[in-house]
């Protein structure tokens, strides 16, 4: 396939396992990820981070509720290294647009993620932000879009054809649910594609027989059963 993996966690030893692998392209994270995973000090896990992988794109998002606030913010992410993607939320929690935040931060060459991005509308509104010579990901959450019961798939085929005349820009399938979502997203034309390390092993099985996934199903349920000491 040739849709990028990234890991999507804030779990510094996971990310070196991958990294080590060779079975991730990149990593994302975002504030929930970092709370999760217990990070006190965001910016010194930031600076963590963009040492310890100085070759991998990583995402890092601002938390900020003002466009000036998310715009500072941004510039303070941006210096730890030429690696650092600036993940900016659609809206702020007002349901206010960031475009002017996009839009100042991509004349500053700044390579950018929108995330949270949920509709067309949206990724036409973010397109118009961005510039030819910059780096940027268009996040769109396609599991939690599967979730409220709307496919996904055409949603990012069609960001896929928006985005086209930016050549730096990539589509990004977000908030995956399952492994066959590299598929859907692969088919859809995304280029990247965010998984949790679970879903990311899970990938492993590509290919696999199913007569004999089948039967280590069976070998499972039947080995737990036997360890747990069921009777009837």
């Amino acid at each position: 396939m040739k849709i990028k993996l990234f890991l999507d966690t804030a779990d510094i030893n996971q990310m070196r396992s991958f990294y080590h692998s060779g079975k991730a392209q990149g990593f994302t994270t975002n504030p929930s990820l970092m709370r999760q995973a217990g990070v006190e000090n965001y910016l010194a896990y930031a600076k963590e981070v963009a040492s310890l992988f100085p070759d991998f794109p990583l995402s890092l998002e601002v938390f900020a509720d003002d466009m000036d606030g998310m715009y500072q913010q941004a510039l303070k992410l941006a210096a730890l290294g030429k690696n650092i993607y600036v993940k900016i939320p659609i809206t702020n929690t007002q349901k206010i647009s960031t475009y002017s935040v996009i839009e100042a931060l991509a004349q500053k060459n700044i390579p950018l993620n929108i995330t949270a991005i949920f509709t067309v509308a949206q990724v036409e509104h973010v397109v118009s932000a961005l510039r030819k010579e910059v780096p940027a990901i268009i996040s769109i959450f396609s599991g939690r879009i599967a979730n409220a019961g709307v496919d996904p798939v055409p949603i990012c085929a069609e960001a896929v054809t928006i985005a086209k005349h930016l050549p730096l820009a990539e589509t990004l399938w977000a908030s995956s649910r399952e492994a066959f979502n590299v598929i859907q997203a692969e088919e859809a034309g995304c280029h990247i594609i965010t998984m949790t390390p679970d879903l990311l092993k899970a990938t492993e099985n590509f290919g696999k027989d199913l007569t004999e996934y089948s039967l280590e199903t069976v070998k499972m349920f039947f080995n737990d059963a036997t360890k747990a000491g069921y009777v009837l």
